[in-house]
């Protein structure tokens, strides 16, 4: 008794002395710019100083703990929330001209009858053709509240001269789900972007359409889904686990263990699951995969995942500004914490992706090591998986550096690629829809000549880049078949682009090589 009450006495000293340094802590903070207002030779911002000492303070943490301006705080969630106020339009900048990609169907420009292909010269009066404007300054022009307007000048081909869309902003949808569509008469293929707040609508939705085309088997792609909302990573785990099953569990040293758990609503509890993973599949996309994984529901197929583990709390500072701070950990349903580590600071942070690269990780699983203290076992058939430091996956498929040569990482670095096939479904636009009358028909049908790849070098030799005869010949299948995606992409929506791409996707080849061969879906557990 008496050892027990040393030991809730020294805590109770030691909780003492804390909270003593953080006070003393404080006042000093306090006092330095009390010193540097009151004494300092000339005026100073006080403002600037505080707001300076908060960025030092957040270097010295982890990093992804983040000092937020007024700016950054409004444009934080609008990625996630599914939407924002603007004129309803995809576009890209081609030789500084405002090119419409797509209009979106039902938005404000619709409605106006602006079409893909025309060129945005004037907004409201000011020229922003030929004035080297970033996109993020374009987009401040056309975005605005809901029922406000704005006037655009636009130059459509055809037609002489600039012609005047006033247009009423509105409420415009942003969708977080890339892709969804058969890859073969059981197989559903849906690739998610990011998990946002219409996540779930958007998924229900495919994945209804799916089933009436008759799937019986599913490949989930979080390949480059850098994550979100994490309640939303929750719910599509639902979808896929039983009843009582945990997810994920949360733990900070100010924050308990918080778990969530399966319900009994999911759609999707039996039948072959495959999740394809990368290097740039992070935090929600690790919960959703780490859960799967766990409870041996499906098999991870691709490369190990980013590692990023931390919970944050976005916590405002009373002046429009707020602290991204991390307040937890969160844990799979077997007890792996997937951040990976960050004790060498925020460069080394930055760096582990080349780091994973160098030591040959991306090419080959025999070069990734896990110490012992980081082995856990699945909860139902006791398979080994790993923790501290992104999700290992179940089938290793090596980056393929032979895919993509300099030629074709130049021509896309330089914007040329782009530039090409913009320029390209813009002149051929009608001639194509006329001749394929859809999508299916275009991917099944459309080819791209030599003579097209000898127009896109032409460009690239304008721009004073020569490829040389040596990449052209080991580059050229990859080209067309990368032109054709962007062609479709720009003639009908970003499903397409996955749709021609679908056969340059090694880990979907990888899913279905396994989902087709009986032998190798008893090797994996699968029905």
């Amino acid at each position: 008794m008496k050892r027990l009450a040393l030991l809730v006495l020294a805590g109770l000293v030691s909780a003492s002395l804390l909270a003593q340094d953080f006070v003393m802590s404080a006042r000093k903070l306090q006092s330095a710019l009390y010193i540097f207002n009151e004494m300092y030779v000339d005026t100073v911002n006080c403002d600037k100083l505080a707001e300076e000492a908060v960025r030092a303070m957040v270097k010295l943490l982890d990093p992804h703990t983040e000092y937020m301006t007024r700016e950054e705080m409004k444009e934080l969630n609008e990625p996630l929330q599914g939407g924002f106020d603007g004129i309803g339009i995809s576009f890209n900048m081609m030789k500084d001209t405002l090119f419409i990609v797509e209009v979106i169907t039902g938005g404000p420009s619709e409605k106006v009858g602006l079409l893909a292909g025309d060129r945005i010269i004037k907004v409201n009066g000011e020229t922003i053709a030929g004035v080297k404007m970033s996109n993020k300054e374009v987009m401040k022009r056309l975005k605005g509240p809901k029922g406000t307007k704005v006037t655009v000048s636009v130059k459509r081909r055809g037609q002489s001269g600039l012609t005047d869309f006033r247009i009423t902003r509105d409420k415009i949808p942003l969708y977080s789900l890339d892709a969804s569509f058969m890859v073969d008469k059981q197989t559903g293929y849906i690739k998610i972007s990011r998990f946002g707040a219409t996540t779930m609508d958007e998924f229900h939705k495919a994945f209804a359409d799916l089933q009436k085309q008759g799937m019986k088997q599913l490949v989930l792609d979080l390949q480059s889904n850098g994550g979100g909302y994490m309640n939303t990573a929750i719910e599509l785990s639902d979808e896929f686990l039983g009843k009582g099953q945990c997810i994920v569990y949360t733990e900070g040293l100010h924050n308990p263990r918080q778990q969530a758990d399966a319900t009994e609503k999911g759609s999707f509890e039996r039948g072959n699951l495959i999740v394809l993973i990368d290097e740039y599949s992070a935090s929600s996309s690790e919960i959703v995969t780490g859960a799967i994984q766990d409870w041996d529901r499906g098999l991870v197929i691709g490369r190990r995942s980013f590692g990023k583990g931390l919970v944050q709390r976005v916590v405002p500072m009373g002046d429009g500004t707020a602290l991204k701070v991390t307040v937890s950990r969160y844990h799979t349903p077997s007890g792996r914490c997937i951040q990976k580590p960050y004790e060498e600071g925020k460069e080394a942070y930055s760096k582990d992706l080349i780091d994973r690269y160098n030591r040959g990780e991306m090419l080959s699983a025999d070069s990734i090591h896990f110490p012992d203290s980081l082995k856990y076992t699945t909860l139902l058939k006791g398979r080994t998986v790993y923790g501290g430091g992104g999700i290992m996956p179940d089938v290793f498929v090596p980056y393929d550096t032979t895919r993509f040569t300099d030629l074709h990482r130049q021509l896309i670095n330089k914007g040329l690629l782009n530039q090409f096939t913009l320029r390209y479904t813009d002149d051929h636009r009608q001639e194509l829809k006329a001749q394929y009358q859809s999508e299916e028909e275009f991917i099944k049908s459309f080819t791209v000549t030599d003579e097209v790849v000898e127009d896109l070098l032409r460009l690239a030799r304008e721009e004073k880049f020569n490829p040389t005869d040596e990449q052209l010949a080991a580059d050229r299948s990859v080209l067309k078949l990368q032109l054709k995606a962007y062609i479709a992409r720009d003639l009908y929506a970003t499903a397409a682009y996955y749709k021609v791409m679908a056969p340059e996707n090694e880990p979907l080849q990888e899913a279905l090589r396994i989902l087709s061969d009986k032998k190798l879906k008893k090797r994996y557990g699968l029905e």
